[in-house]
């Protein structure tokens, strides 16, 4: 039986508060526009500013563990509702868990304020709180099955420290490696979630018989992706193989394809809240090919390759899923504003700018860099604007969250 809160008890709470997705969705996506704006001024030489760890650090962690960190936040923290039947952190909670995120994003740009270490600490202890408001319900019924999610948050909250140690120990830790092994992490969760929903999402969006999952498959395109990140979050100790980090990354994307393929993109093409989100899902299986021939072949360079799973894979998949998310827990029809079909493309077309420009035009990377970003900012702002009213206003049918 729901324990959700009556009413009555609702409207006191205002309504960005009511529910994890309204602060995080909405901050995160004003949070990616002010990074990435920060990131071309200060890649360009426009403004001088010393953020954490040097400019190039920030950018990666600010994508991954500041944006990222939001989105999966908001994420859990209104998933947990649906699958416990208790009442999500809201009010004064959810405002101290969304206070703790921007005190992060905020030292992190002027870390003078209160040295690197109190800071580094104030960054870190996001993620470990949220997880103990996360296994809090979830344990008090058992619900052991969605207490996966309570470790991967750890094993992110590693790989965050991993670059931290890396400003202080370079030469036992590599800021680079940490902080793809967060990108695998939040792929891998991509891929976890994805074959949860994606097949109900497609079947129910379209009208036709649902894919059946393959567990064997779900294991292996998982398991794959498992192995990559900890490959990567174990490199201070074990060390780094190009080789073998490339032979699975590409095994890993032959197993997203296979499982991609039969989920049906192709009957998904009219409906934009669907395509979108197998569209993203394509970027990581050719993202995970492209990245792992990278690193068995020199003349492919991964740096730009990186980019097809953050900005077409994690970028493309957050706005597609925050986008659904935000419609239905608001109490409207699974109908985005037109505006948001243009999103999806400009995401898309990012993605390909940032990796395949510089790639094919070296000597014209700095205005590859601009137009992606630029592309970047306009589809998130697309968001804020669409789905910004719907994110500080109570649920259109009137029901709490």
């Amino acid at each position: 039986m729901m324990q959700i809160t009556d009413l009555a008890t609702e409207q006191k709470i205002p309504p960005l508060l009511r529910l994890g997705f309204r602060p995080f969705f909405l901050s995160g996506a004003i949070f990616s526009i002010f990074a990435i704006i920060l990131w071309l001024l200060m890649y360009r030489g426009t403004i001088s500013l010393s953020p954490l760890g040097g400019g190039y650090w920030w950018h990666i962690h600010e994508m991954i563990f500041g944006f990222g960190g939001a989105i999966i936040a908001g994420f859990l923290l209104t998933a947990v509702q649906n699958w416990t039947g208790v009442k999500g952190a809201q009010g004064k909670t959810l405002l101290a868990l969304f206070l703790l995120w921007l005190a992060g994003r905020v030292f992190l740009v002027m870390p003078d304020l209160f040295g690197s270490t109190l800071t580094s600490l104030i960054d870190l202890s996001f993620l470990p709180v949220v997880a103990l408001v996360l296994a809090k319900p979830i344990i008090a019924i058992k619900q052991y099955r969605n207490l996966f999610f309570v470790p991967l948050l750890a094993l992110f909250t590693l790989a965050n420290a991993e670059m931290h140690l890396a400003i202080h120990y370079p030469e036992t830790f590599n800021s680079i490696y940490s902080g793809y092994a967060g990108v695998m992490l939040v792929t891998f969760l991509m891929s976890v979630m994805a074959g949860r929903v994606a097949p109900m999402f497609t079947a129910n969006g379209t009208k036709t018989a649902k894919a059946e999952p393959l567990p064997w498959l779900d294991k292996a395109a998982n398991g794959s992706l498992a192995i990559a990140m900890l490959s990567l979050l174990l490199q201070p100790v074990v060390g780094f193989s190009a080789l073998f980090f490339g032979v699975l990354l590409i095994i890993a994307s032959v197993f997203q394809t296979i499982r991609w393929l039969r989920w049906r993109p192709w009957i998904t093409l009219s409906i934009p809240l669907l395509w979108s989100i197998h569209g993203a899902m394509k970027f990581i299986c050719f993202g995970l090919f492209v990245l792992g021939a990278s690193y068995l072949i020199p003349e492919v360079p991964s740096n730009h390759v990186w980019h097809l799973l953050t900005i077409g894979g994690m970028g493309g998949l957050i706005l597609a899923m925050i986008s659904r998310v935000s419609l239905g827990h608001t109490g409207r029809p699974l109908t985005p504003p037109k505006s948001m079909t243009i999103a999806y493309v400009l995401i898309s077309l990012a993605a390909l700018l940032r990796t395949f420009g510089p790639w094919a035009v070296p000597e014209k990377t700095l205005l590859f860099i601009d137009i992606s970003g630029g592309f970047w900012i306009i589809a998130f702002a697309l968001f804020i604007i669409g789905y910004g009213p719907m994110l500080i206003t109570a649920r259109k049918d009137g029901r709490p969250g």
